[in-house]
């Protein structure tokens, strides 16, 4: 669903919308407890368990909303003969393997 030339945006099932939400909502619990743990002068090495376990959960972010999109937008751009959308998702799997 195009909203104009430059921008594209996703109309999510609430399942969807909600799922995404509830992540990133723990994710941001995360980075706050992650920034506590620096205004206490935690252990480095206690803060970079904490850093590595928001790092898993971005990536299980990602993961998700990936997944979504390969069997939502993608699937069907590709079904109705958008070639563009393979070089896409190409170019979004090079950015998020950095």
């Amino acid at each position: 669903m195009e909203t104009c030339s430059c921008h594209k945006t996703k109309k999510r099932s609430e399942e969807e919308y909600k799922s995404l939400i509830h992540r990133l909502n723990r994710i941001e619990g995360q980075i706050r407890g992650i920034r506590g743990m620096v205004e206490k002068d935690a252990y480095c090495p206690d803060i970079l368990v904490q850093v590595a376990a928001a790092n898993a959960a971005l990536n299980a972010f990602n993961k998700e909303l990936l997944a979504n999109h390969i069997r939502t937008c993608g699937a069907q751009d590709i079904r109705d003969g958008k070639d563009e959308t393979i070089d896409e998702l190409v170019a979004t799997l090079q950015k998020l393997m950095k």
